[in-house]
């Protein structure tokens, strides 16, 4: 059974990675932590909390814990306030209580006390900043070791990121631009790095033809959710298509066999015009990086999982 940690930031994309996450036969989900960056940390923080009530299909024993770290560069007011939408769902409020507790400890903290209590190697999936995992390997380096492998959605080996702001190039993903020290400090240890760049997602876009299919499933608890959740994604508020960055990454770190990957190497830069970019070097860290996806596999696994959903 593998043991997973899943840290994530809170928008939609990363709130239906846990509701699927909570279905997946096999695994051992041993927490859950919250970063306040594209999405609000309170609302984001009661909403997983929430979603753990209702679909903990496994009964894993869980608590939700918020991260400390703040941003360096923050995310867009207008991404970040879905979090509150997807905090109102009715289907999770319905039960008009949260019995899932917080953490008493913040998100480093959190990480490091569940990977040294786990009883074998520990996957993490990252979904967000990276910047609790930075936080935790200077508290405790000694967690490296019993780390298996981690999974991040972020960064892009391309030259081409989605950072559009005053005094930068553009080269810079978000994940990366909210805190590139956290980066270069997570790319200074010999972790096995998984990284889902935006070049690794093409074949996977959110359209409108994939909307209408969870809508024509919406008796169904977990697409009720999926398919409100992405409602709130409004593509041309980020000028760009949306991808399923988040999901792919956690289903890719169930089912390695849904994607396609590439051995290389990169540095990440953290100063100036350039800061929170990541690009090639031979001579930077080992990683692997996400190259392609299989769409097929990866839809009839993510339908797998939804389908398996029981509301409680």
């Amino acid at each position: 059974m593998k043991n997973i940690y899943f840290n994530h930031d809170g928008n939609v994309d990363d709130l239906i990675s846990l509701l699927l996450l909570l279905q997946a036969p096999d695994i051992k989900l041993l927490g859950v932590g919250v970063v306040d960056a594209d999405g609000y940390l309170e609302p984001a923080a009661e909403a997983s909390r929430k979603i753990i009530d209702r679909f903990n299909r496994r009964g894993d024993q869980l608590s939700v814990t918020k991260s400390v770290a703040r941003a360096h560069h923050q995310f867009p007011k207008e991404w970040r306030l879905s979090s509150f939408a997807f905090n109102h769902f009715p289907i999770l409020n319905e039960p008009g209580v949260i019995r899932t507790p917080e953490a008493p400890l913040p998100a480093h903290l959190d990480m490091i006390e569940k990977i040294q209590a786990a009883d074998g190697p520990v996957t993490l999936i990252m979904t967000g900043p990276i910047s609790d995992l930075a936080l935790a390997l200077d508290v405790d380096p000694s967690i490296e070791a019993k780390i298996e492998k981690l999974y991040w959605m972020g960064g892009s080996l391309d030259g081409h990121g989605n950072v559009l702001e005053p005094g930068f190039d553009g080269t810079a993903e978000w994940n990366a631009f909210w805190d590139p020290e956290a980066v270069a400090r997570v790319w200074q240890s010999k972790l096995d790095i998984q990284m889902v760049g935006l070049e690794s997602t093409e074949e996977i876009p959110l359209t409108q033809e994939l909307q209408m299919y969870w809508a024509s499933r919406r008796q169904e608890p977990a697409f009720d959710l999926i398919g409100q959740g992405y409602s709130l994604v409004l593509s041309y508020e980020a000028n760009s298509v949306y991808y399923l960055w988040d999901v792919l990454t956690t289903l890719s770190a169930l089912k390695p066999e849904l994607v396609e990957t590439e051995k290389t190497a990169s540095i990440a830069r953290v100063d100036g015009p350039a800061a929170g970019r990541t690009e090639r070097d031979p001579q930077g860290t080992p990683m692997t990086l996400v190259t392609k996806a299989d769409k097929e596999a990866f839809f009839h696994f993510f339908d797998e999982l939804a389908a398996s959903a029981v509301l409680k």
